[in-house]
C-alpha cells in the first residue's frame, strides 16, 4: 500500500476559484440557496475533520496567529468557523524516513506542539480527548482538536510508549508502516498492539495498510475502526483507496471511512469527492462515511481549498438528494459514534492489566 507518512508538499487547488455559480450543480433551485441550506445544516451539525496537517505545516512557520487568521496555511480559526468545523483530527506526522528512537522523539514533540498551539489559542481552540469533551467545546464555541493519527512508527514497538502516548493525549494510531502489521497482515504482537490500543481508548486507523491487515484489525477491534484518509477504489485506483470488499466488511463492523478531499485520491471536482461519498454509503452504509480534509498537506479539488469551503461540498450532496439525517451521520455524528464506543470500551476493560508483551517475545521466529 501506499505510505502515506511521506513529507506533505505545499498545499494547491485544481482551478482558479472563481466563486460558486447558480448553475454549478445543475440543479434548478439556484446554487445560492444550496449554500444556504448547507450552511444551516452544518450550524446544526458541524463537520468533524478526520484528518489535519496543520501540526507539520506550523513547524515551518516564524510566526502565526490562528485566531486572527493565517494566509500562509489553509486553516485558521476564522476559516474553521466559516466552514462550520466543529472537531479537528490533528496528524503527527513524520518525515519518510523516521524511524525508531527518533520516530518516539518526532511524535512527542509534535505532542507538544500541539499542546502550545491550543493553549495558545485558546479563544477558538480546545484539547479534547472524550466524545464528552468535543461536545463540551462545541458548547463553549471552541473547535475541538484530537490528537492523532500518529504513524505506528511512534511506538518503536513498544506498548509502554503507546501508553505514554495516550497519557499525553494521543487518541488514533495508524497501523501502517510497522513491522507488525505488515503485507500478510498483524502479526501476533500487532494483535497485542491492538487490543491494548482499545483498552486505552486509542483508535485504530488502517488508512495505508495492506488488505489483510485492514480485515483483521476489522474483525479483532472491540471498538469501530477508521480509515483517516480512504476513498472508494471503483470510484478512482488509488492504492490508499479501499475495495468494495474491505468497504462492505467495515461497514458491517460499524467502521468508519473518512474520505480525504484530495485531487489525487477523490479527484479533481467537488462532484468527483461527491461520487465516492455516494458510493461508500451505498456499498457500506450511512453509518460507515465520513469526512477527512487532509487541509494542510495536499491539492485539493477546485472550490475545496481550504477548511472554510465545506457547505460547497454539503450543497452538492443536498443536491443529490442526501437526507438531513444522512448528511448529520456523514458530517458529526458518525465521528461521535466512534469516539463514543472507544471511551465505552476503555472504561469497560480498565480492570483488564496493561500488557507488557515484548516484539521479541510474541514475533520471534520459530
Amino acid at each position: 500500500m501506499a505510505d502515506l507518512q511521506d513529507d506533505i508538499p505545499a498545499t494547491v487547488e485544481i482551478g482558479a476559484d472563481d466563486g460558486l455559480p447558480d448553475d454549478l450543480f445543475g440543479d434548478r433551485r439556484p446554487a445560492g440557496e444550496l449554500l444556504e441550506r448547507a450552511h444551516a445544516l452544518l450550524a446544526e451539525h458541524p463537520v468533524a475533520d478526520g484528518y489535519s496537517g496543520l501540526p507539520w505545516a506550523l513547524r515551518h512557520l516564524p510566526w502565526y496567529d490562528l485566531e486572527l487568521g493565517e494566509a500562509a496555511i489553509d486553516t485558521d480559526v476564522p476559516r474553521l468557523r466559516e466552514g462550520h468545523v466543529g472537531a479537528l483530527f490533528w496528524s503527527l506526522h513524520l518525515s519518510g524516513e523516521t524511524g525508531g528512537e527518533r520516530a518516539v522523539t518526532a511524535a512527542l514533540e509534535q505532542l507538544d506542539l500541539v499542546r502550545t498551539v491550543v493553549e495558545s489559542h485558546p479563544e477558538g481552540l480546545r484539547l479534547v480527548g472524550t466524545a464528552g469533551q468535543v461536545i463540551d467545546a462545541r458548547n463553549c464555541g471552541r473547535v475541538a482538536v484530537v490528537p492523532g493519527p500518529a504513524p505506528g512508527a511512534a511506538l518503536d514497538d513498544s506498548l509502554g510508549i503507546l501508553r505514554v502516548l495516550h497519557a499525553l493525549g494521543l487518541r488514533v494510531l495508524t497501523l501502517a508502516g510497522t513491522a507488525w502489521a505488515g503485507e500478510s497482515g498483524l502479526t501476533r504482537f500487532g494483535e497485542e498492539v491492538v487490543r491494548e490500543m482499545n483498552r486505552l481508548g486509542v483508535l485504530a486507523d488502517v488508512s495505508g495498510a495492506s488488505p489483510a491487515t485492514a480485515a483483521r484489525t476489522i474483525a479483532l477491534s472491540k471498538t469501530p475502526v477508521l480509515c483517516s484518509r480512504s476513498a472508494a477504489r471503483a470510484r478512482r485506483p488509488h492504492p490508499a483507496n479501499l475495495p468494495d470488499d474491505l468497504l462492505a466488511a467495515l461497514g458491517e463492523a460499524k467502521g468508519l471511512c473518512m474520505v480525504p478531499l484530495t485531487a489525487e485520491q477523490t479527484g479533481p471536482t467537488v462532484p468527483d469527492v461527491a461520487d465516492h461519498l455516494d458510493h461508500i454509503r451505498d456499498v457500506a452504509g450511512p453509518e460507515c462515511v465520513g469526512l477527512s480534509g487532509t487541509y494542510s498537506g495536499v491539492v485539493h479539488p477546485r472550490d475545496l481549498a481550504d477548511t472554510s469551503r465545506y457547505p460547497h461540498l454539503i450543497a452538492e450532496l443536498l443536491r443529490r438528494g442526501w437526507s438531513e439525517t444522512e448528511l448529520s451521520l456523514l458530517t458529526w455524528r458518525n465521528v461521535q459514534r466512534v469516539l463514543r464506543s472507544a471511551d465505552f470500551t476503555a472504561r469497560a476493560t480498565q480492570q483488564r492489566r496493561a500488557s507488557h508483551a515484548r516484539i521479541t517475545e510474541l514475533d520471534a521466529a520459530p
